[in-house]
């Protein structure tokens, strides 16, 4: 997943549908195929075309019906063959990790690429100057040894969420191992004690470019409780638009590094077993999106870098030659780089998980979804998902589980090397949650605020989880957190609170909470449990 315009964003998430749109690839609702109508499973980042869509819909009577997916989720829907008769094509932001899963590439038909944008290193302009980098060369290797100092810091979407994430990791480890060539599995090794440089400055984590263009906004306008940062790892053309955007209390620097970077290509791609009309729509939607004049259009409203050659660039994006760099084309090697990021590259997590287990988690057995929600994090799921957001390597996970008190909480480590039995004790305290009593989620989530606090001053990705299916009944409310929380430290301050709305949860209170704490609201009302659970945890 990616950038999504931040009116857009709201709506997006707010609804979960766009014209048409939905957000579960595993559960689509894509309508019956249709000529004229073209069913397509993409990353979110592509509702900011939906006024050259609409277009596209009057001028070529092709509407576009898109149901959105990160890029991983949506690779192994192609893998098992799900998107066979649910979709008609796919629009990814690249065609780089399906292509790499043999049962994914086998589906994939015609591609048309619409635009580009690379993946690069955005800085306020006042720490690219005090950095020397402004206007002069600079290569990975230079901002790795920076990194290291924590001359500055960033933000980064979870490359197991996000394909700028992803593009990020394969393009530094490229660079960094100095061959000239793709890394491959048994290079990872190599070149992981470079990459623990550059990812010592990773100050915040995001499972989607939109929000954390938006997260960087609001930090360096001082409006969000989160640690200022200096920059951004992402799409140059989320770093543009935030440039354009005007919010800013000064503009990016980008930061081209001379030794390559990775470059998006929107690949526009008709399924191999698409119909015959769909075949028809595909050309005629590609036919109007490669024309000069919406090319142009494209460039304008999205900052993307038109797909087509001989349309002019405009003029924020510099003259810069950029270099490519070389993608690993194997299953293995993505996952040698995925393991060895989150295992041992960059800072691990510290997650409280505040877990209600009051007697309404008994209805229609949501305390049984629950434990099977949190089971998969432990490694249970053999999915490409579940390979990957799971609990990893150096993470401290704790559970507080409440009712009408919180309970004792229980802590875990999860070793570096061989965790399986740290993972079967997390997986057996899960499993014995029961549920009985009434709800006290603010006492609840004071005690996750003290037991951070309690905890050895470490540079970790904080962050608390809170679940509740029901409006608060015991111990003190919401108004007594927002008193808590203004006296807390700054460092208590910018621990982001996670809520998941599940059953009768108050959602105006949970909204807050996240506003207040600089988090993000989670619906599991509709997607469920295991899927909202797993998608916290490219914020975490």
């Amino acid at each position: 997943m990616g950038r999504v315009l931040p009116a857009v964003l709201a709506l997006v998430v707010g609804t979960g549908l766009l014209a048409g749109c939905s957000s579960d690839p595993e559960g689509p609702t894509t309508s019956p195929p249709a000529p004229g109508k073209l069913r397509v499973l993409a990353g979110s980042e592509l509702a900011d075309l939906q006024p050259v869509l609409d277009r596209a819909a009057r001028d070529t009577g092709v509407k576009v019906e898109f149901t959105f997916t990160g890029t991983i989720e949506g690779a192994e829907a192609l893998a098992r063959g799900d998107a066979d008769k649910a979709y008609d094509a796919v629009w990814f932001s690249s065609n780089r990790y399906p292509q790499a899963l043999p049962d994914a590439a086998r589906r994939l038909g015609n591609q048309t690429k619409i635009m580009s944008s690379p993946v690069v290193l955005g800085l306020a302009k006042s720490k690219a100057g005090s950095l020397g980098w402004a206007g002069k060369p600079v290569t990975w290797t230079d901002i790795a040894k920076a990194a290291e100092a924590k001359r500055f810091s960033y933000g980064m979407t979870d490359p197991s969420a996000s394909n700028s994430g992803f593009s990020a990791l394969v393009g530094v480890a490229s660079a960094l191992a100095g061959t000239g060539a793709a890394v491959n599995a048994d290079q990872v090794k190599t070149v992981t004690p470079e990459l623990k440089k550059f990812f010592a400055a990773q100050s915040m984590s995001a499972g989607s470019s939109g929000w954390l263009s938006d997260a960087y906004q609001r930090r360096a306008a001082g409006t969000d409780p989160g640690q200022k940062i200096d920059g951004l790892v992402n799409y140059e053309s989320v770093l543009l638009s935030l440039n354009a955007s005007g919010k800013l209390p000064e503009p990016l620097t980008l930061i081209y590094p001379t030794d390559g970077v990775v470059t998006a290509d929107y690949p526009l791609t008709l399924l191999s077993n698409a119909s015959d009309h769909a075949r028809n729509d595909h050309q005629r939607l590609g036919d109007f999106l490669k024309a000069p004049d919406v090319q142009r259009e494209i460039m304008a409203l999205t900052h993307r870098r038109p797909g087509q050659p001989g349309v002019a660039l405009a003029a924020e994006f510099g003259t810069q030659p950029m270099v490519e760099l070389p993608f690993p084309a194997t299953q293995e090697a993505f996952d040698a780089l995925l393991s060895a990021y989150f295992d041992q590259i960059r800072k691990p997590s510290r997650t409280v998980y505040v877990l209600d287990v009051s007697g309404s988690m008994n209805d229609d057995d949501r305390i049984g979804s629950l434990r099977t929600a949190l089971v998969g994090l432990t490694g249970a799921s053999d999915d490409l998902v579940g390979r990957y957001r799971r609990f990893h390597g150096r993470e401290e996970v704790t559970f507080i589980p409440f009712n009408g008190a919180p309970q004792a909480p229980r802590s875990f480590t999860v070793p570096e090397t061989d965790p399986k039995a740290e993972l079967e004790r997390i997986k057996s305290t899960v499993t014995g949650l029961e549920a009985s009593g009434g709800t006290a989620i603010y006492d609840s989530l004071e005690r996750a605020y003290q037991v951070i606090a309690s905890q050895p001053a470490e540079d970790r990705f904080t962050s608390i989880v809170l679940m509740t299916d029901g409006a608060n009944t015991s111990g003190t409310g919401y108004d007594d957190f927002q008193r808590a929380q203004a006296g807390r430290s700054p460092q208590l301050r910018g621990v982001p609170v996670f809520p998941v709305l599940f059953g009768e949860g108050d959602q105006t209170e949970m909204e807050g909470l996240a506003a207040q704490t600089g988090g993000k609201v989670f619906d599991a009302r509709k997607a469920g449990l295991q899927q909202v659970f797993r998608e916290i945890r490219g914020y975490q």
